[in-house]
């Protein structure tokens, strides 16, 4: 058991995130504060004003290439697909479609279940997309 200091209660130890860095190996707030915190942060205007300013740095432009780079090197199969379907929407021979699982066109993705089969999308908005990867894992030939 173990005491999170947010919420003031005692949970499982499997209810903290793991922490290298704390003595115990474990987050001092519990998933679920984690979470509460995370989202608070991530709809900070002050925090997003500083990211879009270090991103127009050089500095910051360069850590984002490097970024992109690694990926890439990581992923070819995925980066060659994303790129032929960019390709083929600005070309007009590819369209987005509404979400084939729940008919929402807001935020839509091509999905690839084989990624070796570029123009083989399937249309999934955010939240399906994101579930579709957690029930299902990565698409083939990732």
């Amino acid at each position: 058991m173990k005491y999170c200091g947010i919420c003031e209660q005692e949970k499982s130890e499997s209810e903290f995130h793991k922490r290298k860095a704390s003595k115990d190996g474990l987050s001092s707030k519990c998933k679920t504060c984690q979470k509460v915190y995370d989202k608070a942060r991530a709809n900070d205007p002050y925090r997003e004003e500083q990211r879009r300013i270090y991103q127009q740095t050089e500095i910051g432009r360069a850590a984002a290439n490097k970024a992109k780079a690694k990926w890439r090197k990581e992923n070819p199969n995925k980066a060659k697909a994303h790129a032929i379907v960019a390709r083929a929407i600005r070309a007009g021979h590819l369209f987005s479609k509404p979400c084939c699982e729940c008919g929402s066109t807001s935020d839509v993705h091509g999905h690839h279940d084989d990624y070796l089969e570029p123009l083989n999308v399937r249309w999934l908005c955010a939240p399906c997309h994101s579930q579709w990867h957690k029930e299902n894992g990565e698409g083939k030939n990732a």
